[in-house]
């Protein structure tokens, strides 16, 4: 039995070894436990894991009959099919990019849980996307080594992704670190690079285009998954503009005037590879939409995102796709779970 003094020693112990929700931050914190969860400081960390579990959905859970029909009639236009090629063939690699940033680069250099959480939630997405794009090339009997392989041969696609690609190649390095100045600004680089344009650029040209089509009822269940995809691509961007914003908070000094243009003239090179391959997934321009509209789409989307983490936009550009708000405003957004096989108890949990 422990005498009196033995005790409160025991308990000044345990005591110093707790931590105040002061002590925790996003990069670069050696003085909490990483696997101490709470108490919460992050606490939109946690809503977005939350919004992120009720929001689970299976692709195979989506049925493909009338799709297939579909391609296999003589009803689509080569132009239709090249659309559907085109997204297939950039968003089958990219989901797996976006996976593989975050297992590989961001997620050893956040020394925070709740946030490493909702990256463990991510990281399922992600494999869930990859998921969706093999199940669609597999019910349309599509060419697998032409789908997956595209981001090999067509110039567009592999733009964007070598753009991606180069920005985890320095995390990825068994010396980095985000200690230092320079490493903690590459490290909010990447972040920029994968939930600003990545998720928040690069993803919605597609989104347009397929949705295109499954509003005219063409496609309607590639459409239902990119739906899906989209809801969950929404909490993805929302949880890393939060992301961004707390390191620059915690770590005003990376915020540089320098810094700042560096991010601007990265975002302003991302979109004219949005637009070329906007270019080549529409040639001739269907579905009410045109490749020079694109031009307009992706100028706006970048200025809210530019100004979503502070900087000034760049380009005024109205939106030429009014519709899509009705998508992606998530204060007009429609609950895709009404026209789902399977209803989902959890469905009714999510809260915008």
């Amino acid at each position: 039995m422990l005498s009196f003094d033995e005790t409160e020693k025991t308990a000044g112990t345990q005591e110093s070894q707790r931590f105040s929700v002061q002590q925790k931050k996003l990069i670069n914190c050696n003085t909490v436990d990483v696997n101490q969860l709470m108490p919460l400081k992050y606490k939109w960390a946690w809503e977005h894991y939350l919004n992120g579990c009720a929001n689970h959905w299976m692709p195979t859970e989506v049925p493909m009959s009338k799709d297939i029909e579909l391609w296999k009639s003589n009803k689509l236009s080569s132009d239709e099919r090249l659309v559907i090629m085109r997204n297939l063939g950039f968003f089958s690699t990219a989901e797996s990019l976006v996976g593989n940033n975050i297992s590989l680069a961001i997620f050893k250099h956040v020394s925070n849980p709740e946030v490493r959480q909702f990256l463990l939630r991510q990281m399922f997405e992600e494999a869930i996307h990859t998921h969706t794009f093999h199940y669609i090339v597999e019910s349309l009997s599509l060419d697998q080594g032409e789908v997956f392989n595209m981001y090999r041969e067509i110039n567009s696609i592999h733009e964007k992704d070598k753009f991606e690609m180069k920005l985890t190649e320095a995390l990825v390095d068994p010396h980095f670190n985000t200690s230092t100045f320079e490493g903690a600004q590459i490290f909010l680089k990447n972040l920029i690079g994968y939930y600003i344009i990545m998720e928040g650029i690069f993803f919605y040209s597609g989104f347009a285009m397929i949705l295109s089509m499954h509003r005219q009822n063409k496609m309607t269940g590639i459409g239902e998954q990119f739906q899906y995809i989209l809801r969950d691509e929404t909490i993805h961007l929302n949880f890393g503009i939060d992301l961004i914003n707390g390191v620059k908070e915690e770590n005003p000094h990376l915020w540089t005037e320098s810094f700042q243009q560096e991010m601007i003239d990265l975002i302003k090179e991302a979109v004219e590879l949005e637009v070329a391959y906007a270019k080549d997934c529409l040639p001739r321009g269907i579905l009410g939409l045109s490749a020079p509209m694109f031009r307009e789409y992706v100028q706006h989307i970048a200025d809210r995102r530019l100004e979503r983490i502070g900087l000034q936009a760049q380009y005024k550009s109205k939106n030429p796709f009014p519709w899509m708000s009705e998508t992606i405003d998530l204060n007009k957004e429609k609950n895709f779970f009404e026209t789902r096989v399977t209803e989902y108890q959890s469905a009714g949990n999510l809260s915008w």
